[in-house]
């Protein structure tokens, strides 16, 4: 995953540059933001849907915004474009309108084009903006959304350092 992590962090960095909203979908619980990345038709929608099923609330589907923070704050901001602001798409239903977050800060991102790990893969993140942001690959189980839900709750994945 780390040539595909490098490509990542170059999309990002340009997106963050120029204003440019990112071909992704993100929602967020208690003001922490998941970046859902992938390509076209890759499950982005349906994994922000299930998750807000279980409780989070939509910032963007198909195009988010990151903000770097006013000077002083650290971080990045997730916003959406405000023509798509609480909308999602579902696949096969259309549109679907969902109450929508103003913004939330980036603490997490999944790649769904990155291959399924191993059991326990080694921590992967991309450095944006002087800041490590976990990066975590598709996982095909049925618990993936309840374990990213949980990472969002902690504020991003707990990695040896923050566990101690």
């Amino acid at each position: 995953m780390a040539q595909n992590a490098e490509i990542l962090e170059e999309k990002l960095k340009r997106a963050l540059s120029s204003g440019a909203p990112v071909h992704a979908s993100a929602v967020a619980l208690e003001g922490n933001g998941l970046l859902i990345l992938g390509a076209s038709g890759s499950g982005k929608s349906g994994l922000a849907l299930q998750l807000l099923a279980l409780g989070a609330g939509l910032v963007a589907d198909d195009g988010v915004l990151l903000e770097s923070g006013e000077a002083g704050e650290a971080g990045i901001t997730l916003r959406c474009p405000p023509p798509i602001s609480g909308l999602i798409e579902a696949r096969g239903l259309g549109l679907v309108p969902v109450p929508a977050v103003t913004e939330a800060r980036l603490c997490l991102i999944v790649d769904l084009d990155a291959p399924s790990p191993a059991r326990l893969p080694a921590p992967q993140a991309i450095p944006l903006l002087g800041h490590s942001v976990p990066l975590l690959p598709k996982v095909d189980a049925a618990h993936f959304p309840a374990a990213l839900m949980l990472a969002l709750r902690a504020g991003g994945v707990l990695t040896e350092e923050r566990s101690q």
